[in-house]
């Protein structure tokens, strides 16, 4: 008789917790604290804390470490990309997501089935973490963040050029801006020394640990200052980045002549933009687009496309007219980190 792999279902399934492997036993990304977790990356929506044995990056569990200290994992294990590790009767390796520093999708065998599980990504170019690699396999679960036909994200240096331009056009005026404190404040940071801009950047205290965290692992930077006790009349002209809910607080108002930008895929839907009184939009986003995320699944060309993170029903349309079995995955708890 024929060898039959067993169907992807039977092995890994969506549970309370999140997503279950169970013939090794473990969650990805799980949603409450558990015995085993994979995970991803370092985003709080991810990677909680309170899991008693954590497999990841070396760079997802230094980020780990310094969120959340010694609640980070009972035990922490690191795994290389491209490393092969058992567990139970399943391999698991990580490859590159390029998403964040450290980002990784989740590749799992079991008894001839291959299940790649994206996390979140994007393909574009980004000095700040590893690039994406494809990886064949029989089922892709791919996040959906921007799965949408209208999300379309421009170059990165055109969103970064219109702030330059903004800067020179105003000159009187502080730069705020709104920033995710993982992952996107240190991409701006490069894209503005890729553009040219070498003056300091001034940096909400919220972003400082992370983005020195960045560095000491060889992400360089350019020069950053702490906000804290610079006097007003020295921000004028300058880049400050904060996160994004602090482009609202009272603590802005000390800058001066604030003008508000927001780096975020998001800012492709003005009514955000408005409702945030963002005058500067910058669509830069650390996901991947609705054209990126369909040449991913034809890139793949997995059997199954299994959707989840965010717009899944277009991504499951779109997958499935093009001959894909396709379907939602529900899971709990994750949040638009963009």
């Amino acid at each position: 008789m024929a060898f039959v792999a067993p169907r992807p279902e039977t092995w890994i399934r969506t549970s309370s917790a999140g997503l279950y492997c169970e013939p090794g036993d473990f969650y990805i990304d799980p949603v409450r604290p558990v015995p085993r977790a994979v995970i991803t990356h370092g985003h709080g929506d991810h990677a909680r804390p309170g899991n008693e044995r954590v497999l990841a990056t070396p760079g997802t569990i230094a980020i780990m470490q310094e969120r959340y200290g010694e609640a980070a994992g009972v035990s922490l294990q690191p795994l290389a990309y491209g490393e092969i590790l058992a567990a139970g009767d399943v391999t698991v390796r990580l490859l590159p997501a390029g998403h964040v520093l450290g980002s990784a999708q989740i590749v799992l065998e079991y008894r001839g089935s291959r299940v790649a599980v994206s996390g979140d990504y994007k393909r574009r170019p980004d000095a700040t973490c590893a690039p994406f690699e494809l990886c064949p396999c029989d089922v892709f679960i791919t996040e959906a963040t921007f799965g949408l036909p209208v999300f379309h994200h421009p170059p990165d240096s055109q969103e970064i050029d219109k702030l330059l331009h903004s800067l020179a056009l105003f000159p009187e005026r502080c730069h705020l801006v709104g920033v995710y404190v993982l992952g996107k404040c240190q991409r701006v940071l490069t894209l503005l020394r890729r553009a040219g801009y070498e003056e300091p950047v001034f940096l909400h205290g919220a972003l400082i640990k992370l983005t020195e965290l960045y560095e000491s692992l060889g992400i360089r930077l350019g020069p950053v200052v702490p906000l804290t006790g610079v006097a007003r009349e020295a921000l004028k002209g300058r880049v400050v980045l904060a996160p994004p809910s602090a482009t609202a607080d009272p603590w802005s108002r000390r800058l001066p002549e604030p003008l508000v930008a927001m780096a975020s895929g998001w800012m492709r839907v003005r009514q955000r933009a408005k409702a945030r009184g963002v005058e500067l939009p910058l669509v830069i986003s650390d996901h991947a687009d609705w054209n990126e995320l369909t040449a991913t699944i034809d890139e793949v060309a997995a059997e199954e496309i299994w959707v989840t993170h965010g717009r899944e029903e277009a991504l499951v349309h779109y997958a499935t007219q093009k001959g894909y079995r396709a379907r939602a995955l529900t899971l709990a708890g994750f949040e638009e980190d963009e």
